[in-house]
């Protein structure tokens, strides 16, 4: 019997399980994935991707699982129902577990207070790095250690008391993060277990021969570097000292060779410089030798390159000494002029500054622990800097000999009215030689490399180009192709980026480019030929692809000449994704499964052809497929969460068509209600923001936050509607009210809508569209805005705080899309700024704002509620304590949830008002400690 409408409560939303990212064995024969409720906690499922075993972990989380798909090791949280019950001091003391489960038998270890576990690539051994001992047991400890020092003390007449004493000013100050704590390897095969003490640092090879660890015992004075044999367990100092503590570490990818940073144990973490250590595979210890003196630092970090030929490894010109203020402490001081002022509380903002104060203030974390790259080439004992303070940023992913790097130095200042922009380079790690290869890069631009470091891509000016490391010539793939490669759908009042960048060839021969629809193979040679694999602009969709193995940390994916690739196609006209076949070198494409659904590739095997997918409606949850890259339309569904529907009465989405006033064509999805009968005139609830029409098969978000619950709003009756808004630049507050009535007449026409019961809800910068179509239009019986700008002449100088960054850059070439600065078009400030039409407004409209909103000011919401107050119009001011853009804490997002549904029931279902809605509330004081 089917469910009946109008029985979704906000429990059912708080305990349906949704899917989080899932985890291939390399082999791919086994998956894992957390399996979360919106409220509570979580699971993992453990599954065969060919069937069985299955297996469900309660309470795990953050699965991992071993190369070979024997093990899954999963993290245990502490309860909901611990943390709920628990006061801010208890809460501290709750430490997360972990929870090993050998797949075959179901056979389960848990282990206590772990911070950190991970398998070594091979799989062999699982590492389980414990937290710290709580401060009740050290003292335990340090209470046993002083009661046997005086015993041996008063036992050993030689010791005085003068020389028992230790001058406690005298000794520096131990920081925590030179501090280490337990760690144990695991064989995972034969159950053995071996414990070290005091580890600070560990790392697995790549080829499953060695761990390495770093013991700093302070208390003794012995700081080691270990090496362990993942076969045997055996462990062995490779390097050891007494006087330096070890800070960072790498193994080389056979785990022959050792990397480690070391610095004097006696200076204070913060003033430390650090050099660089190696172990070689005969066991030789030697150092770095900078050509600048350059030491490393506490934040230094190493690598080793794939032949483990070099090591790069962060440096900086000199290590920061840590400030210190006067204190008053004598008489004198009273009057003294430099101890007083030291008490000052000031930060001077500066014309030239490169970042505005609050800017500088959030990425001062950054700044200090971000690192200069060098590298060290073993063989030739040289050490070449490669980054530098004007160019800071080197990735260290290797392209043949060159790295990139980039530098938004040059155009910090700007930041603040034109957004994002860097240069780039390719370095030579033989010489430190740079080349610019783009420069003034967009944000969204950043250039591509092709494996060996010959050439470089990149958008620029409407065109794909190509910059020839030998030649350093660059030249346009694109200009002849009469094909526009730049978004066709940007409508801000910036350049257009380019839809992005497929694989490299792997010969570097050619590079696969999207435009809107279509896949392009560039020969790279001049002269070479282009040649379009897909024909997709003709029958509207867009062809990208997919399912290559991306390695985290590695260089990107590359095909061969002749590949067969997987394809995912999107169409524009049905808004569904299909999964299709190209071959490398050939145009024409194969269709091998397209259904009215929406797709997700999420995960692909190491070393395997094993490729897991969802795929979604609305009415159809997103549960987990597996298949073969080469055969993907034969798949084997892995998990079943859309079971949960079945209690309820799910309604459908379609896709609406209409015309803009301006003419131009617009999509929409309209999700009816539960139950829907035909000539039946429903309440309707517009949510939107930009593009909404994608979301056609996308099965609704179940979850309690800032956003209005499309699956509960339609069983309680309503109809959703999600439009698609095209924005015109320096009006986006008319060209959104026309898309928003347009589509709203367009539902009433259909029979759909009660003309007179349409509310909506946006949310930031759906929220201002929300605020401004209200004060144009009375087609609204209600609305809620989330976050709005309410008045763009004062947000436009605001800052997010966030970030720090000034809101300027948004207005003049981002989302607001004002395109000129205030100085500039004053008058186009106002005429999109709510505030000034409050008096207009006739509709009921609820605001809603955390009061340490990090993006838009939340005096923005306030200057709306006081216009309207001011003008004697019907508004409400929700103001959330302590809440950021989004909403954060739990009570917070269910209270705006069910009072966002009991403003609409009234407004829009003529459901009794709640004494809030007609009288407020009053301010009170609560015992917060009870």
């Amino acid at each position: 019997m089917a469910a009946s409408p109008g029985k979704m409560t906000v429990q059912d939303i708080m305990q349906f399980e949704s899917l989080k990212k899932p985890v291939l064995a390399d082999n791919g024969k086994l998956l894992a994935v957390e399996v979360a409720p919106d409220r509570g906690d979580s699971r993992t499922l453990i599954k065969g991707t060919t069937g069985k075993p299955e297996l469900s972990i309660a309470g795990a989380s953050e699965p991992l699982v071993s190369a070979d798909g024997r093990y899954v090791a999963m993290k245990l949280e502490p309860s909901l129902l611990a943390k709920e019950t628990s006061d801010a001091k208890a809460k501290k003391k709750l430490k997360a577990g972990m929870v090993l489960v050998e797949v075959a038998s179901g056979r389960e270890q848990r282990f206590e207070r772990v911070k950190e576990f991970a398998f070594d690539d091979s799989g062999k051994v699982l590492a389980i790095w414990f937290e710290p001992e709580d401060e009740k047991k050290d003292k335990e400890k340090d209470d046993d250690k002083a009661a046997d020092t005086a015993a041996k003390a008063e036992a050993n007449s030689k010791i005085t008391e003068q020389t028992a004493k230790i001058d406690e000013a005298k000794k520096p100050k131990i920081d925590k993060a030179d501090e280490g704590s337990n760690l144990t390897l695991l064989a995972l095969a034969s159950g053995k277990q071996v414990e070290f003490n005091d580890v600070t640092a560990y790392a697995f090879d790549k080829q499953g021969n060695t761990a390495a660890l770093l013991i700093n015992d302070i208390a003794n004075t012995r700081h080691s570097l270990m090496a362990v044999s993942l076969s045997t367990l055996d462990a062995s100092a490779r390097f050891e000292s007494a006087t330096e503590q070890l800070g960072a570490l790498a193994v080389s990818p056979d785990g022959s060779q050792f990397a480690f940073s070391a610095g004097n144990a006696d200076t204070r973490i913060e003033e430390r410089s650090y050099r660089l250590g190696l172990v070689d595979g005969s066991g030789n210890v030697k150092f770095a030798v900078h050509p600048q003196d350059w030491p490393l630092n506490r934040y230094s970090g190493m690598a080793f390159s794939k032949d483990g030929e070099r090591i790069f490894f962060g440096t900086v010109p000199e290590v920061s000494k840590v400030l210190s203020l006067k204190a008053f402490k004598t008489e004198a001081d009273l009057l003294d002029e430099a101890t007083i002022r030291d008490s000052r509380g000031l930060k001077l903002w500066h014309g030239e500054d490169p970042r505005i104060k609050p800017h500088e203030i959030k990425t001062f974390e950054k700044q200090k622990t971000q690192t200069l790259t060098a590298v060290w080439h073993l063989g030739q004992n040289k050490v070449v800097q490669l980054a530098t303070p004007d160019i800071p940023e080197v990735d260290t992913l290797e392209f043949g000999r060159f790295v990139m790097a980039k530098s938004s130095e040059p155009y910090l200042k700007e930041i603040t009215w034109a957004g994002f922009f860097s240069d780039f380079y390719l370095v030579d790690t033989l010489d430190g030689e740079r080349h610019l290869i783009a420069k003034r890069q967009p944000s969204n631009s950043e250039p591509v490399v092709s494996p060996n470091g010959r050439f470089a891509a990149f958008f620029r000016d409407g065109q794909v180009q190509l910059w020839d490391t030998l030649s350093g010539i660059e030249r346009s793939l694109t200009v002849s192709l009469n094909v526009p490669f730049a978004d066709e759908d940007h409508d801000y009042p910036s350049e257009a980026p380019g839809y992005g960048f497929g694989p490299w060839l792997a010969d570097e021969s050619a590079l696969l480019v999207y435009d809107k629809y279509d896949i392009w193979q560039l020969g790279t040679q001049a002269g070479a030929a282009a040649l379009k694999l897909t024909d997709g602009r003709q029958d509207g969709i867009s062809y990208r692809v997919e399912g290559l193995y991306q390695a985290k940390d590695e260089q990107p994916a590359t095909v061969k000449a002749d590949q067969q690739l997987l394809l995912q196609g999107y169409s524009e006209r049905t808004k569904a994704d299909g999964f299709y076949r190209v071959q490398v070198g050939k145009n024409g494409v194969k269709a091998l499964f397209a259904k009215d659904e929406k797709l997700h590739v999420l995960a692909r095997a190491k070393k395997a052809d094993t490729l897991i997918f969802s795929r979604e409606r609305f009415d159809k949850y997103p549960d987990l497929y597996s298949a073969d890259v080469d055969d993907i339309s034969d798949f084997e569904r892995l998990t079943r969460l859309d079971a949960q529907r079945d209690k309820f009465a799910w309604s459908k989405a379609e896709l609406v068509h209409w015309t803009n006033t301006d003419g131009k064509p617009l999509d929409g999805v309209l999700i009816k209600p539960a139950g829907y009968q035909s000539g039946k005139r429903y309440p309707v609830l517009v949510y939107f923001y930009r593009f909404m029409s994608d979301r056609l098969h996308a099965f609704p978000d179940m979850r309690i936050n800032h956003r209005p619950n499309f699956a509960w709003y339609a069983d309680q009756g309503y109809a959703v509607f999600l439009p698609d808004i095209r924005f015109e630049i320096g009006y986006p507050g008319n060209s959104s009210v026309q898309a928003l009535t347009s589509g709203v007449q367009k539902l009433i026409e259909m029979g759909i809508a009660d003309p007179k019961a349409v509310g909506i809800q946006g949310h930031s910068w759906g929220g201002y569209q929300t605020a401004f179509a209200v004060t144009q239009t009375n087609i609204f019986a209600a609305a809620v805005t989330g976050a709005p700008v309410g008045n763009m002449t004062s947000a436009y100088s605001g800052i997010r705080h966030g970030t720090g960054l000034a809101r300027q850059f948004q207005y003049e070439t981002g989302q607001s899309r004002i395109g000129e600065s205030l100085m500039q078009a004053p008058l186009k400030y106002v005429e999109n700024s709510p505030v000034f039409y409050a008096d207009r407004i006739k509709t009921p409209m609820m605001i809603m704002f955390g009061d340490k909103d990090d993006a838009v000011p939340w005096e923005q919401g306030v200057e709306l509620y006081l216009a309207m107050r001011r003008a004697g119009k019907d508004v409400v001011l929700l103001q959330y304590e302590g809440e950021p853009h989004h909403l954060k804490q739990y009570g917070n997002k269910l209270d705006y949830s069910i009072r966002m549904k009991e403003y609409f029931d009234y407004y829009l279902k003529g459901a009794a008002a709640p004494a809030w809605i007609k009288q407020g509330e009053p301010y009170q004081e609560y015992d917060k400690a009870h």
